[in-house]
């Protein structure tokens, strides 16, 4: 049986004084694995990730990685412990080149960072082509591949992603899903919050459907794809 390795467990909250967004929600990923967030519009989505990342109350519930209690720390403080987070906007130097962003990604280390660096550049590329290039040049798939690189820095042992694919071609979108595999066959969590919940799905090995900011239906990428109501409601019939 593989680990739990995060988990937001029965998490209610919101945002400073304003009301609860989430209620009891739960999101966990275990280690290696791909988990997946879907639902409509407004479903808290986004929200149940940045609570997992710190960035908004959890009045109830917890929030753990690899056993230990974050609920209180901050996201900069997260980060030191493992956690990786790509937002879906402003992710990256646009004025910086591709290799500055990359070393902008590692500020929390203090060993070297060469080793890390190819392992990004295998993983996408294209982005050593473009190392010298300023990152606001390229297209949107390369910039989110910028985005998720530089996390990557970070040796990062979650890494969580907020609408990787938003705003980018089919064709590019089921490159960087391929990628996503690949990041988790190296024993990295995934934890990504998706609009294209089908092919997200199809990638996943646990999956989330939320509405209103509660637990909708929980279970295997498949078993979600397969499941009557899930496919009526959230993926077009």
């Amino acid at each position: 049986m593989s680990e739990l390795f995060l988990i937001g467990d029965t998490m209610t909250g919101g945002y400073g004084k304003g009301p609860d967004i989430l209620h009891e929600c739960t999101i966990a990923v275990e280690k290696g694995e791909i988990a997946v967030i879907v639902g409509p519009n407004g479903a808290g989505k986004s929200t149940a990730m940045r609570a997992i990342f710190g960035m908004l109350d959890v009045r109830q519930g917890a929030v753990r990685l690899n056993g230990e209690d974050i609920t209180h720390l901050s996201p900069q403080d997260r980060v030191t412990k493992g956690m990786g987070f790509v937002p879906q906007t402003q992710n990256i130097f646009t004025s910086m080149t591709v290799e500055e962003n990359l070393e902008m990604g590692a500020f929390i280390r203090t060993d070297p960072i060469d080793e890390t660096m190819e392992q990004v550049f295998e993983l996408f590329p294209i982005l050593k082509d473009k190392r010298a290039q300023a990152a606001g040049e390229l297209s949107g798939g390369q910039r989110q591949q910028v985005a998720v690189g530089r996390a990557l820095m970070t040796k990062p042992s979650v890494l969580m992603l907020d609408e990787p694919t938003a705003g980018v071609s089919p064709i590019v979108m089921d490159e960087l899903f391929d990628r996503i595999i690949e990041v988790a066959r190296t024993g990295i969590s995934i934890l990504m919050v998706e609009q294209n919940a089908r092919q997200a799905l199809e990638i996943a090995d646990k999956g989330y459907v939320l509405v209103q900011g509660r637990n909708r239906h929980t279970g295997t990428g498949k078993e979600l794809l397969a499941n009557p109501d899930v496919r009526r409601s959230f993926l077009g019939g």
